[in-house]
């Protein structure tokens, strides 16, 4: 782990010297910094002048690449939380402790270029004048200076072409954990803005058909994250953050706003908006276009772009809270409880563990267990819901029994109070059983295990969820229920985003077979690592 929570970089090259060298930077501060890493801009500074200036640096097209090149070598060193600030003014939000420049660009005794790094973020940041302050890489080149590099050619005006600025300014997006894409869009919007950027945060039904919804962050920290790295980046304008209900939001009837930010797949959306606007009686906005990012690490049904979807997948089998603790709780098996909706792949997902070497608990066996003549709920079912539930054999009819207690919460409740107490004390048997087996890991397979409060029987809940369209589709293709019946099923249980929010670990079976055994295995293998890690203690 590097040795310092947060850190300040200062970096002094030419902007267009910069893509060059954003990459060997950003990775040098890593290597020291666990981040939040700030970085402040000023090509030419001589942080060995007595008094070290600090100035923002120029809004125009190479700040952009610059911009775009520092966030695409932070998405590479684990997502580093990089703020690349334009503009000083106020304390940052997570104070630096630790003071940083590229030994290259601070020719000179070492000295006075760590006291003038400390004057500068002391003038700039309002940082305590003696922090640590550390040169990185080699030192610098003989012969003093290092050499003069051009600037690259700006096919948008020349070396000193800026950029266009407007009074208010508008964005919007879902914003889901802050993703170099996000803070290049941003950072533009900052550029462009001389008074008032108004951020839209897409919520509610915007969110429906969004991959992994379920894994979404909840709106206010979004909109948390949103304020704090703006008003890190820029804190001169003024940020309003509202949630967006729809596509358009205020964009469309706030008559101060002059330009709409958007990426190349968004601009249709812009447009959109400047026909809404035109039939409210309000001038089109400018429509400024930022480049996408591409992610040279994009995987199998991931997209090629840096994107929240793709940080989500990389969710899936990671622990996304920590185990439960209960000192009561045998720690040997290791109980996971695997759980999802009609029709997510819960099945196939635990046929997977098995292999992998876990021992398999059915509670839908066992549920069918209870039900048979001389089984522990048999009399009790029979004698609260009628003998008009048996078979002529004297078996219970469980759809006969189903269609008694669908949408019909007190008789449920009746079924349930008979039914899962008995699968419980089954369940509890046969994890017993895979102990006496010497079994590391048991899986019990429970679509109900979160409405039977059977979560108190396990260290960790692991949920499969499917998007619901999906969801009905595989079960009118399996069941053979129409699709209003299939989708009736699926809204009478818990919710994705309910077992989600109760879960450790979150697996998906949307994609391709392998892509779900790809998961499984990750999910596998990091439960391993808890579990030496556990051993060890």
């Amino acid at each position: 782990m590097p040795p310092f929570g947060s850190g300040l970089l200062v970096l002094t090259a030419p902007l267009g010297a910069l893509p060059r060298r954003a990459a060997a930077a950003v990775a040098a501060a890593a290597a020291v910094v666990a981040g939040p890493l700030y970085v402040h801009l000023q090509p030419g500074l001589s942080l060995a002048a007595p008094e070290p200036r600090p100035a923002a640096p120029p809004a125009c097209p190479a700040l952009l690449r610059a911009l775009a090149a520092l966030y695409a070598a932070a998405a590479a060193e684990r997502g580093l939380d990089l703020r690349v600030l334009l503009g000083p003014g106020r304390r940052l939000a997570r104070p630096p402790r630790v003071l940083l420049a590229a030994a290259a660009e601070a020719p000179g005794p070492p000295g006075p270029v760590q006291l003038g790094l400390q004057r500068l973020a002391a003038a700039a940041y309002g940082c305590p004048p003696r922090l640590p302050a550390l040169l990185l890489g080699g030192p610098a080149e003989p012969g003093g200076a290092p050499e003069e590099e051009e600037e690259e050619e700006d096919p948008e005006g020349g070396p000193g072409a800026a950029l266009p600025d407007f009074s208010d300014v508008a964005v919007g997006g879902t914003f889901d954990r802050l993703h170099g894409a996000h803070r290049l869009l941003l950072s533009a919007c900052c550029l462009l803005a001389r008074r008032r950027l108004l951020a839209g945060v897409a919520d509610g039904d915007l969110l429906r058909h969004k991959v992994l919804m379920e894994l979404i962050e909840p709106y206010e920290l979004r909109a948390a994250k949103l304020r704090e790295f703006l008003e890190d980046v820029k804190p001169s304008l003024r940020y309003d953050i509202v949630p967006l209900a729809d596509p358009y939001g205020p964009s469309v009837t706030d008559p101060d706003l002059q330009c709409l930010v958007v990426s190349e797949e968004t601009r249709r959306g812009g447009e959109a908006v400047n026909k809404k606007r035109l039939e409210n009686g309000l001038p089109e906005l400018a429509l400024h276009e930022i480049l996408l990012m591409k992610d040279p690490d994009h995987r199998q049904n991931e997209e090629e772009k840096i994107s929240s979807s793709s940080l989500r997948q990389r969710l899936l089998g990671t622990l996304l809270r920590p185990p439960r603790q209960d000192p009561a709780m045998p720690s040997c098996p290791y109980v996971i409880g695997l759980t999802g909706g009609t029709g997510s792949g819960k099945t196939s997902i635990a046929k997977l563990l098995g292999h992998l070497g876990a021992f398999l608990i059915d509670a839908d066996k066992l549920g069918h267990a209870v039900y048979v003549p001389g089984g522990p709920a048999y009399e009790r079912v029979v004698a609260t819901f009628g003998a008009e539930i048996l078979n002529e054999d004297g078996t219970i009819n469980r759809k006969v029994l189903g269609a008694k207690v669908f949408g019909n919460q007190e008789r449920l409740k009746s079924l349930t109070d008979i039914v899962w107490p008995e699968i419980a004390r089954m369940v509890k048997e046969q994890i017993e059983e895979a102990g006496a087996q010497g079994k590391a890991v048991c899986v019990l397979d429970a679509a109900v295990l979160l409405e039977a409060g059977w979560q108190d029987m396990v260290h960790e809940v692991w949920t499969a969820v499917i998007p619901e369209e999906e969801a009905v589709q595989r079960v009118v293709a399996r069941d053979g229920l129409s699709e209003e019946a299939a989708r009736s099923r699926l809204r009478s249980q818990m919710t994705n985003s309910q077992r989600v929010q109760q879960s450790q670990v979150v697996l998906c079976t949307l994609w391709e077979p392998d892509v779900t055994r790809k998961q499984v295995e990750k999910a596998w293998d990091l439960l391993q690592q808890r579990l030496s890690h556990k051993c060890s203690l």
